[in-house]
């Protein structure tokens, strides 16, 4: 089975409509940096094959990559952090 970040790059992709892999290293360590994120510093247990883990790293990275850092994450990403957290959180 793929890794999570293996099968969120091509969504990843997608979304930002793009199809050469001229930013997919970049795109990479975006996603690399947002499942580290949510598994150490929020403690959340991913799943690769939870279509609500995945879609959440999916959307998030692509918000992270339009806005490049700048900006504050939108209700809709914060309300599905919030959930992520209760229903999948550590500790």
């Amino acid at each position: 089975m793929k890794e999570l970040n293996e099968l969120a790059l091509p969504l990843v992709k997608a979304s930002l409509g793009y199809k050469s892999s001229v930013r997919d290293e970049l795109l990479q360590m975006i996603i690399k940096s947002i499942i580290d994120e949510l598994t150490i510093q929020k403690r959340i247990k991913l799943v690769a094959d939870n279509s609500e883990h995945l879609m959440f790293v999916v959307d998030y990275a692509v918000f992270r990559y339009e806005n490049k850092g700048g900006s504050v994450m939108p209700r809709n990403l914060e309300y599905r952090l919030r959930n992520l957290i209760i229903k999948f959180g550590g500790v």
